[in-house]
C-alpha cells in the first residue's frame, strides 16, 4: 500500500491521507506519480465523490425516460376528455328538454324550427306523457344524471357522492335506458303520429344515441361482456314501461296536417246488456263524460262495449262535429278539458285517457249494482 497524498485548493494546507492502491484508482486521470506518490492537480476541488466521471448517457436516458408521460396518465387524460365530452352532450340535452318541460307545465306552444304545428301536436298528446308524468320532466332528469356523472368523473368538483367505479358503471344503464326510449319514441312517431314532425324528438334521439356510444366504447368489448346484463335488463324494463303506457292510446292526427276529412256519424252494430244500461245510466248520472272523435278506432271500440242501447245514454261529446281540415281545432268544450288522446273520459273531475272496459269504469265511478247480471 502507497500514501496518497492530495492536495486541496482550500485554505487547508493539511494533505489528505488516503491508504489507496494506485493500481485501484484507474478513474483518477488527474494523478500523477511524483516520488512514489500520487498527487491530484491544485486545479481539482475534492469532495466526497471527486475526480468521478459525469453522468454517462445511460443515465440521461433514464432521466429523460422518467419525465416522459405514463400509459397510466395518457389514458386518466383520455378518460377525462371523454366525460367532458359526455357532460357537454347531456348538458344540450338537458337545456332542450327544461324547455320541453317548461312548455308542457305552462301550456304554451313551443317554437318548431321544422314542422310547424307538428310539434305542438306531438307535445300535447297522450304520448307526451308516461304513466302520468310529463315525458319532458323524465328527459330532463335522465340528462341532469348523466351531466353530473360526466362532470363528477372528469374531474370536476359536484355535489354527487359516488366513487368513480359506481359512476362509470351507473352510466352504461342510464344511457342505454336513454337510447332504448328514444328509439321506441322515433317508432311511435312514424307509426302513431303519421304526418306529425318533431325537431326536438330528433335532437334528442341524435343525443341519446350519440352517449350511448361514447359510453360504449368507454367500456369496451371485453369489459363490456361482464356488465351487459345490466344495460339490457334496463332497456328491456324502459321498454316495456312505455309499450304498457302507450298501448290503450289510439293514433294521433296531426291538425297542422293537410287533410280534409268531412264528418260522418259512426254507426253502433252490438246490443247493450242490462249491465252496460245500468253503468251508463249511473254515469250519467253523477256528470261523467266520454270525449272521442269520429275518426277514433278507439273511441268506436269503446262504443261497441256499451252498446248501441247505452250510448245512447251516456252523455257523449263528438270533439270534431265539423270534420277534420287543416287549422281547424277541436270543439271549446274539448279543448277546456285539456285532451291528450281519444276517448278520453272525465269522471268525477278526474281526465282518464284511453280506452277503459267497462268493470274498470264502474270501480272508477263507484258503480255497484250486484242484482245486474253482467252476462246478461
Amino acid at each position: 500500500m502507497q500514501t496518497i497524498f492530495l492536495s486541496s485548493p482550500s485554505a487547508s494546507p493539511s494533505p489528505l491521507h488516503l491508504s489507496v492502491p494506485l493500481n485501484r484508482l484507474p478513474f483518477f486521470p488527474s494523478l500523477h506519480k511524483l516520488n512514489g506518490t500520487a498527487t491530484c492537480r491544485p486545479r481539482l476541488s475534492l469532495l466526497p465523490a471527486m475526480c468521478f466521471p459525469g453522468p454517462t448517457r445511460d443515465a440521461q436516458k433514464s432521466d429523460d425516460k422518467q419525465n416522459l408521460p405514463t400509459p397510466s396518465s395518457l389514458s386518466s387524460s383520455s378518460n377525462s376528455s371523454t366525460y367532458n365530452w359526455i357532460a357537454g352532450l347531456a348538458g344540450l340535452g338537458f337545456v332542450e328538454t327544461a324547455y320541453l318541460t317548461y312548455l308542457k307545465f305552462s301550456n304554451t306552444e313551443p317554437f318548431c324550427p321544422v314542422g310547424g304545428g307538428s310539434c305542438s301536436d306531438v307535445l300535447n298528446s297522450g304520448y307526451a306523457m308516461v304513466l302520468g308524468v310529463p315525458l319532458p320532466l323524465i328527459g330532463m332528469t335522465a340528462y341532469g344524471l348523466v351531466l353530473l356523472l360526466g362532470l363528477k368523473l372528469g374531474g370536476w368538483k359536484v355535489p354527487l357522492k359516488i366513487n368513480s367505479s359506481d359512476g362509470r358503471l351507473l352510466l352504461l344503464p342510464v344511457s342505454a335506458s336513454m337510447a332504448a326510449a328514444s328509439g321506441y319514441f322515433l317508432y311511435t312517431l312514424a307509426t302513431r303520429l303519421e304526418g306529425a314532425s318533431c325537431s326536438y324528438c330528433l335532437a334528442s334521439a341524435i343525443l341519446s344515441f350519440s352517449l350511448f356510444f361514447i359510453i360504449l366504447k368507454d367500456f369496451g368489448l371485453q369489459e363490456l361482456q361482464k356488465v351487459v346484463t345490466l344495460p339490457l335488463l334496463t332497456a328491456a324494463i324502459v321498454l316495456g314501461v312505455l309499450n304498457t303506457s302507450y298501448s290503450s292510446l289510439s293514433p294521433v292526427l296531426p291538425r297542422s296536417a293537410a287533410l280534409d276529412l268531412p264528418y260522418y256519424p259512426t254507426l253502433i252494430i252490438s246490443g247493450s246488456s242490462p249491465y252496460a244500461i245500468s253503468l251508463a245510466q249511473h254515469l250519467k248520472s253523477i256528470g261523467a263524460k266520454m270525449y272521442g272523435a269520429f275518426w277514433c278506432s278507439h273511441c268506436q271500440e269503446q262504443k261497441e262495449m256499451f252498446g248501441s242501447e247505452a250510448m245512447k245514454i251516456l252523455d257523449y261529446v263528438e270533439c270534431f262535429p265539423d270534420g277534420v281540415k287543416k287549422g281547424i281545432k277541436m270543439v271549446p268544450a274539448c279543448n277546456e278539458v285539456g285532451i291528450e288522446g281519444f276517448p278520453t273520459w272525465v269522471i268525477n273531475g278526474e281526465v282518464l285517457s284511453g280506452e277503459k272496459t267497462l268493470e274498470e269504469l264502474a270501480e272508477i265511478s263507484g258503480f255497484r249494482n250486484e242484482k245486474v247480471n253482467q252476462s246478461n
